[in-house]
């Protein structure tokens, strides 16, 4: 058994899913080790070799009728061993079906089956947790996790004292010192994961997912500790340090009356908005003097580039052409029209930076008659949980409840109003009613014949508004 973790250690290294950086977990922790596990449906072999290993710390002497992997890198691991044991399973949902049988744990069951679950990762033991609260309200019997890794902050303590068995293939210390003897980290890497441990506890975290109460009460700085991406904990300390929830859509073609605008209102914002590919003046140097203005007056500049193609084309227009977006923008709009693969797109691109970076989906939209409705709101908010590039989602209304994420939300004006072409206009303290943490705002600063008054004026009514809503 030794022997094999050793050479599966090395082999989830050589696949990147050991990474060395800086990484913010889901319980919104601060790491600098981050074990990727979703990469391994990519290498067939050690995919087969992991879950096998895996199934060996299994109690051979307790009877065991069912089988859960913890949504979602652990179903395809926790099938594999279904398969492999001829064990059947059962698939609990993140959220009940809305159409259906609307149930939450799928499979065929019976009340006082032993489940044992399937995890991949342990950092505060919360998912395992909510996973066990869901199977035993169908009448099943969960007394085991089997773990690929236990990151020693907590999480195995948390599980074991609601009356569970935790088994792992690996704490993070026995990986690390794998790794060491393999020649694959630095005496230094090791010193820096073993402090971390010592340091960083998890918290046990428990989201009430049935209440959007929770997210329109809290304010930007808690917030800021469940994000899964760190730029979004980065702009909800900024928002909290600046005073200031608005973002100014300089939907500008020309970029003298951006870069004036920006230095204008640089102090008051949190992100400078703009579309790129409506300048007529572009020159390489633009997102320069951008990048500058945004450093002197702290505020994220965010391309609503509205990206929605397949992967291979998204990860082609964000990083290449004449605009190459990835390298200025710390913020892009997204489409998820097109499925997860434009994330993939995404992601694809930003192999060549190592800067923070994240997405905006465009989960509803202001225009009237927009086809953003229905189950395409839902499968919006579905494509946001699987991945730690979403920062928020575009959107009219309250309509997710995870603390992480950030409502952006469009269409304002100081009055409620319509134009010509279909843009519908709410007031400040309406929108942030209805859910909006950060509030866009154009024509009616760019068009406002005192554009910094009119900047003020929207600044302090966005502030008052939400002070009073977490109040």
């Amino acid at each position: 058994m030794e022997t094999e973790l050793k050479e599966l250690a090395i082999s989830l290294f050589e696949i990147n899913a050991v990474k060395f950086g800086y990484f913010v977990t889901k319980v919104g922790l601060k790491t600098p080790v981050y074990i990727d596990l979703r990469v391994i449906i990519a290498y067939p072999k050690i995919f087969s070799r992991l879950s096998n290993t895996l199934w060996k710390l299994s109690d051979n002497n307790q009877k065991i009728d069912q089988l859960c992997g913890v949504p979602y890198t652990a179903l395809p691991i926790a099938s594999l061993i279904s398969v492999e044991s001829n064990i059947p399973m059962v698939i609990r949902r993140k959220e009940a079906k809305s159409y259906g049988t609307k149930k939450m744990i799928e499979g065929e069951y019976k009340k006082g089956d032993n489940c044992v679950i399937i995890e991949d990762v342990i950092t505060s033991g919360s998912s395992i947790l909510e996973t066990v609260k869901d199977l035993t309200q169908e009448g099943l019997n969960v007394t085991e996790a089997l773990v690929i890794m236990d990151r020693e902050q907590g999480g195995k303590k948390n599980i074991e004292n609601a009356g569970i068995k935790v088994k792992s293939l690996y704490t993070l210390t026995k990986l690390m010192n794998y790794l060491f003897e393999a020649d694959k980290i630095t005496l230094e890497t090791i010193e820096n994961v073993t402090q971390y441990i010592k340091e960083c506890s998890a918290p046990l975290i428990t989201l009430n997912k049935e209440s959007s109460h929770d997210r329109l009460k809290m304010n930007y700085a808690s917030r800021s500790k469940f994000t899964m991406n760190q730029l979004a904990a980065n702009l909800f300390e900024l928002m909290e340090k600046k005073e200031t929830n608005l973002c100014l859509a300089a939907d500008m073609t020309k970029t003298n009356d951006i870069i004036e605008l920006a230095e204008l209102a640089g102090p008051h914002i949190v992100i400078l908005k703009i579309h790129v590919d409506i300048i007529d003046d572009f020159y390489k140097e633009f997102p320069c003097t951008l990048k500058e203005l945004a450093l002197k007056h702290e505020f994220l500049i965010m391309e609503d580039r509205k990206f929605g193609d397949i992967g291979n084309t998204v990860a082609l227009q964000y990083s290449k052409g004449l605009y190459k977006i990835s390298e200025w923008a710390d913020l892009v709009t997204v489409h998820p029209v097109s499925g997860p693969g434009v994330l993939d797109g995404v992601r694809e691109a930003l192999k060549s930076t190592s800067k923070d970076r994240g997405i905006f989906l465009i989960t509803e939209m202001s225009s009237k008659g927009a086809l953003t409705t229905g189950n395409y709101i839902k499968e919006s908010l579905s494509l946001s949980a699987q991945s730690d590039l979403v920062v928020g989602h575009v959107c009219q209304s309250n309509i997710f409840n995870d603390l992480g994420l950030i409502q952006l939300t469009p269409g304002v004006k100081l009055e409620t109003s319509t134009d010509n072409l279909g843009q519908q206009y709410n007031t400040p303290e309406s929108v942030v009613n209805n859910g909006a943490d950060i509030v866009v705002v154009g024509r009616g600063i760019t068009e406002a014949p005192d554009q910094l008054k009119a900047i003020l004026e929207y600044k302090t009514q966005l502030w008052t508004a939400y002070k009073k809503r977490i109040a």
